[in-house]
């Protein structure tokens, strides 16, 4: 009986031996991962740890967009109204929400990218590496299509050159 009871508890102190040395090395290996991505993130320009890329243009129908030098009032004002009844749930104007805030976002998007961003906001989170980085940044916290017409997020992108 005592040789079961040694044996038994050998192999309990072999087992729970055993196991450390497998979490051991898969925290190494996390470390590892973790080191390159804070290497990455050192060589590129960011905002709030997400990179900024003006070139950007984003995934959806938007190709091209150039504003006129003066900002269109009325467009603006139409486009304002659309983002206090819609976006303003989760996006502030100077302070992060559920969502990035709005000041100053093209400094950091192209105009292209913010309609694609609120037209096709599916596509650009499963293909667009800077909408998965927010993505990643915001909790997972996905934005969700509000079904515009271009026409009106293109006043929604009015109004966001005036804060």
């Amino acid at each position: 009986m005592k040789k079961v009871l040694f044996v038994l508890a050998l192999g309990g102190l072999m087992i729970s031996c055993g196991g450390k040395e497998k979490k051991e090395e898969k925290k190494e290996g996390f470390e590892m991962n973790r080191t390159k991505t804070e290497k990455k993130a050192e060589t590129t320009e960011t905002h709030e740890g997400v990179p900024v890329d003006m070139d950007n243009k984003g995934i959806g129908p938007i190709k091209s967009l150039e504003f006129d030098d003066a900002i269109n009032e009325g467009l603006a004002a139409k486009g304002e109204q659309t983002f206090n009844t819609i976006c303003i749930a989760c996006h502030a104007l100077d302070k992060r929400m559920i969502g990035p805030e709005m000041a100053g976002i093209y400094e950091r998007r192209s105009p292209e990218w913010v309609m694609n961003m609120i037209l096709n906001p599916d596509g650009m989170l499963k293909e667009d590496p800077i909408a998965k980085a927010l993505l990643k940044e915001y909790n997972n916290a996905i934005m969700l299509n509000q079904n515009l017409s271009e026409e009106d997020v293109r006043a929604v992108a009015e109004y966001l050159r005036k804060i």
